[in-house]
C-alpha cells in the first residue's frame, strides 16, 4: 500500500537555465518556446503539482492551465523561488549547466533531480572529468531514445545508479486535416506529395535526400517534393544538384521559412513526409508530422527510430538508394491506414498524455528512490 505521501500529488520543479538572447517579456516567451508550457501541461495532466521555474532578466509570475511559472534571474533569486516550492523533484532542461546544477543541488540537497537532454553531445574526452564531475548530482536522465545515453556511458558520464528514462523532449498541438482544403491553401500538389520540414544543412543532410528523391521519382512521373526551412547554407550545392537532375525542374520546391500554421496545413495537404538527418536531440517536425497523421521516410538514427515506430520507413543517413527505398515503401501504403497508423504513433507515444504518464511514472521513481536512500 502506497503511503500517504507516495498517494498525494508530486510537487515537481521543471527548471529552464536557458536565456533568451532575444530578452523577451515571459508571456512573448512562452509562445516562442511551446515546449516549456506543453511538457508542464502534460505533466500537471498526468496528476504532478507543477511550477516551471525560467531564468530571465525580469522577474514575473504567471499562472495558466494549473500550472505556475515563475521567471526569476539566474543565481540567488532563482534558487529561492525554487525552494519557496518545496519541490518532491527537480526536472532540469539541458545536460550542460553544470555550475547551476550544483548550485541547485546544494541549495536542496535531498532533492532528486531528473535531467532532460535537450541535443546536448557529449564532450571532448580532455573534458570528460568535468562532465562527470558537472552530472554527478542528477538521479536520472531522460532522452528521447533510450540508445542516446549510450555515448555518455561509453565515456563514463553516468553511473550506473542513475536512472535513464527514455522520454520525448515535447509533443505536437498539430492534429489531423483535411486533405483536399489544405492543398488549395498551401498550393501543394504531387502525387505522392512528399514534405520536407528543416534546415538545408549538412546535418539533416539535403543533398542525400534530393538524390534519393531523384532515384524515386524517375518512377513516380507525379511526384512532387516540397521544402520548409528557416536556414539554408547548402542553397549553392542544392541549387547545383538540380541542375545536374532536369527531370526534377519544376518537381522540388524550395518554399523557404513558413509561419507555424502553415506548416500544420502543409503537412495535412503531403501524403508522406522525409528527412536525411545524420543526428537529432529528438526531432520537432517529425513529432509534429505524425501528429497530423502524415507516415514518414526518414533516417535511421535513434530519436527518429523511437518516435517513428512502425508509422513509416527508417533509412540509414547518407545512403540516397535506401531513401529511395523508404519513399517507394512508404508511399507503397494504403493512404488512409497510413495516416491512421502515424496518429496512432502520436497518441501512443507522444501525445500530451504519454509524455505525462512517462514524466509521472519517472518522478515517482525519484522521489521512491530519495524516499528509501532517507530511510533508516
Amino acid at each position: 500500500m502506497a503511503s500517504p505521501k507516495e498517494a498525494a500529488p508530486l510537487r515537481v520543479a521543471q527548471v529552464s537555465f536557458f536565456s533568451d538572447p532575444q530578452g523577451r517579456s515571459p508571456q512573448a516567451l512562452l509562445e516562442a518556446w511551446p515546449t516549456l508550457s506543453d511538457v508542464a501541461r502534460a505533466a500537471h495532466a498526468a496528476g504532478a503539482e507543477v511550477m516551471v521555474v525560467q531564468a530571465h532578466a525580469h522577474g514575473a509570475q504567471l499562472q495558466a492551465d494549473g500550472v505556475r511559472y515563475e521567471f526569476a534571474r539566474p543565481g540567488p533569486e532563482l534558487l529561492e523561488g525554487i525552494a519557496r516550492f518545496a519541490p518532491e523533484v527537480l526536472h532540469v532542461h539541458g545536460l550542460g549547466f553544470h555550475a547551476e546544477l550544483a548550485a541547485l543541488a546544494r541549495h536542496l540537497p535531498h532533492v532528486p533531480i531528473l535531467l532532460q537532454d535537450h541535443a546536448d553531445h557529449p564532450p571532448r574526452p580532455w573534458r570528460w572529468l568535468t562532465w562527470r564531475r558537472g552530472l554527478a548530482p542528477a538521479a536520472g536522465f531522460a532522452f528521447c531514445a533510450r540508445a542516446q545515453a549510450d555515448e555518455f556511458r561509453r565515456a563514463h558520464l553516468l553511473r550506473a545508479s542513475q536512472r535513464v528514462y527514455q522520454i520525448p523532449e515535447s509533443t505536437s498541438r498539430f492534429r489531423p486535416g483535411d486533405q483536399a482544403p489544405a492543398r488549395t491553401v498551401t498550393g501543394l500538389a504531387g502525387e505522392p506529395c512528399v514534405l520536407w520540414v528543416g534546415h538545408l544543412d549538412r546535418n539533416k543532410d539535403p543533398l542525400t535526400v534530393l538524390s534519393g528523391f531523384a532515384d524515386f521519382a524517375a518512377d513516380e512521373p507525379g511526384a512532387q517534393l516540397w521544402c520548409y526551412f528557416a536556414t539554408d547554407p547548402l542553397r549553392r550545392e542544392i541549387d547545383q544538384a538540380l541542375e545536374r537532375h532536369p527531370h526534377l525542374r519544376g518537381r522540388v520546391h524550395l518554399c523557404g521559412r513558413a509561419p507555424h500554421a502553415l506548416i500544420e496545413r502543409a503537412m495535412h495537404a503531403a501524403d508522406l513526409f522525409v528527412l536525411g538527418s545524420h543526428r537529432e536531440g529528438s526531432g520537432y517536425s517529425l513529432i509534429e508530422a505524425l501528429a497530423c497523421g502524415l507516415p514518414a521516410a526518414v533516417t535511421d538514427i535513434p530519436s527518429f527510430r523511437a518516435l517513428l515506430g512502425e508509422a513509416g520507413a527508417l533509412w540509414r543517413p547518407g545512403d540516397a538508394a535506401g531513401c529511395a527505398a523508404a519513399l517507394r515503401e512508404v508511399a507503397g501504403r494504403p493512404r488512409a491506414a497510413a495516416r491512421a497508423a502515424a496518429r496512432a504513433q502520436f497518441e501512443r507515444e507522444l501525445s500530451g498524455p504519454a509524455i505525462g504518464a512517462k514524466l509521472c511514472a519517472a518522478y515517482r521513481d525519484l522521489r521512491r528512490d530519495a524516499m528509501l536512500a532517507g530511510s533508516p
